[in-house]
């Protein structure tokens, strides 16, 4: 069975792996650098950015958890994970993990009240899926290999770069894992290539 992390230092990721298991895979909760050997995928939940930057430097993950993609292993950035995933911060010198072709704008759509659900359609993946955004990032731009998948009101909520995933909105907090099932997807076809 597909065993997918879910990086648990800060935010939703309880709900993760009950939509991961929704999805067919086997969810693990990842508070230990030596997990990352056993897992084929990982999902790197919302929350704040830089707490979980702190969290991650303070526990040794960032190295890690570059290596874990450049192995080619699928890696999921939800909301705060789309920031850590990104190459470019608009307004900050600081990247985070950086593995992704992408610039992000921090909390784009507004504050905690301004957390708004929106009815996505999803390129490839599902139609009139619903979309929770709370304190959402967007992406400014995309660099040549990355595949856009969803936009609202024109800005850019999800997509996808070879095996990394990444949207703006908290896929775990509904009960539609279309797209959480779209990831665990791209696991099982990684880990067919990387075995053979």
């Amino acid at each position: 069975m597909i065993k997918i992390g879910v990086l648990g230092l800060q935010g939703a990721f309880r709900e993760h792996v009950r939509s991961v298991e929704a999805s067919g895979a086997k969810g693990i909760i990842v508070k230990r650098v030596e997990q990352l050997d056993d897992l084929d995928g990982l999902i790197i939940p919302g929350g704040e950015s830089t707490t979980m930057r702190r969290l991650i430097d303070k526990y040794d993950f960032l190295e890690p958890l570059r290596q874990f993609g450049k192995q080619g292993k699928p890696i999921f950035g939800t909301c705060a994970g789309m920031i850590l995933l990104a190459s470019e911060i608009a307004g900050s010198d600081n990247v985070h993990l950086g593995l992704m072709d992408i610039k992000v704008e921090r909390n784009a759509f507004g504050r905690q009240r301004e957390s708004f659900e929106a009815d996505l359609d999803m390129k490839g993946i599902a139609e009139g899926y619903n979309a929770v955004f709370i304190r959402a990032p967007y992406i400014l731009e995309v660099g040549a290999g990355v595949d856009v998948l969803a936009t609202y009101n024109d800005k850019i909520v999800l997509a996808q770069q070879g095996q990394f995933l990444a949207c703006a909105f908290h896929p775990e907090l509904t009960d539609d894992h279309r797209l959480t099932a779209h990831f665990v997807g791209m696991v099982e076809n990684s880990k067919k290539t990387l075995a053979s």
